[in-house]
């Protein structure tokens, strides 16, 4: 029988492993009415995806941190991301905000191709902001844009991670796709990205990239699940290849927005360490723990 069934197995299992906890690089805290309208699309996931979505944690803002910390996880970046112009710079505020009030939230930021961008980011990176998201399939924009230029070089000069939404998952956007994403790279090859779900369902594609770039990283939200095995599947010699990148795959879930419980995720993982003699205890020490706390500059 798997140690890992259910969510309360997880504080166990971790302390059986010898680990201090989780730190998940791909969490989503927004404001209530922002949170509440994601929500709403999600709810009509069978219109959007072709598949039904139902949010496994719909709770309110003070039971879904509870929630996280009884699973273990004790730091987690809450990744923020707008739609429209206008809109980056008052998530900013927000996520400043919630990160002072929330001891385990580090502070990120976020931004969209409009002016002044490199000016608000700038901005929110002096006030600590440690990890930053671009959601390209939901933002609708195109992240070769002339605007988001001084953006990603700023990005790269701070060493700041950039969770990168730029695969053509769960539903191709106007300006998704890794070959998009690897322009930008080319072009600011130092960039600390992280590709957000391992570039699904390019996983190939996205691990020519970790080969190509030393600071390109995978995580690993909604990978291997049941949920979207059955839309991207992982090729078979998935926990082989992660052998050769083992310090560059991070923990990553997209709690709450999920539709299965949180304990699948790290029953996924758990599952390629055992997979490959390569991996093992140490594998799943660096992607649940030391490589995402490095990547937020964590205290060791």
């Amino acid at each position: 029988m798997h140690p890992l069934r259910e969510d309360r197995d997880v504080p166990g299992w971790l302390a059986s492993h010898g680990l201090p906890g989780l730190v998940d690089l791909h969490v989503h805290f927004l404001p209530d009415r922002v949170m509440t309208k994601l929500w709403d699309f999600f709810d009509d996931a069978l219109t959007h995806y072709g598949t039904h979505w139902p949010i496994r944690y719909r709770l309110p803002e003070d039971e879904r941190l509870a929630t996280l910390r009884g699973l273990g996880v004790v730091a987690f970046a809450p990744l923020v991301y707008p739609h429209k112009p206008g809109m980056a710079a008052w998530l900013n505020s927000w996520a400043g905000d919630f990160a002072r009030r929330t001891p385990d939230a580090v502070p990120t930021a976020t931004f969209y191709p409009e002016p002044g961008a490199a000016d608000y980011l700038a901005e929110a990176l002096s006030a600590g902001a440690r990890c930053v998201k671009a959601h390209v399939q939901v933002g609708g924009y195109d992240p070769r844009d002339p605007l988001l230029e001084p953006v990603w070089g700023l990005l790269a000069e701070a060493g700041v991670p950039a969770v990168v939404h730029c695969g053509n998952g769960p539903v191709p956007g106007a300006h998704t796709g890794l070959d998009v994403f690897a322009e930008v790279l080319a072009r600011h090859p130092r960039l600390v990205a992280v590709l957000a779900h391992a570039g699904m369902p390019d996983y190939a594609g996205a691990l020519d990239l970790v080969a190509r770039y030393p600071n390109v990283h995978l995580d690993t939200t909604m990978v291997g699940v049941a949920f979207s095995e059955a839309m991207a599947p992982l090729p078979a010699d998935w926990a082989g290849r992660l052998a050769d990148v083992a310090d560059r795959v991070v923990l990553g879930s997209d709690y709450p927005n999920i539709p299965y419980d949180y304990v699948e995720q790290l029953r996924a993982i758990a599952d390629w360490a055992s997979a490959d003699d390569r991996l093992g205890p140490a594998f799943l020490r660096a992607v649940l723990h030391d490589t995402p706390a490095r990547l937020l500059g964590l205290p060791r």
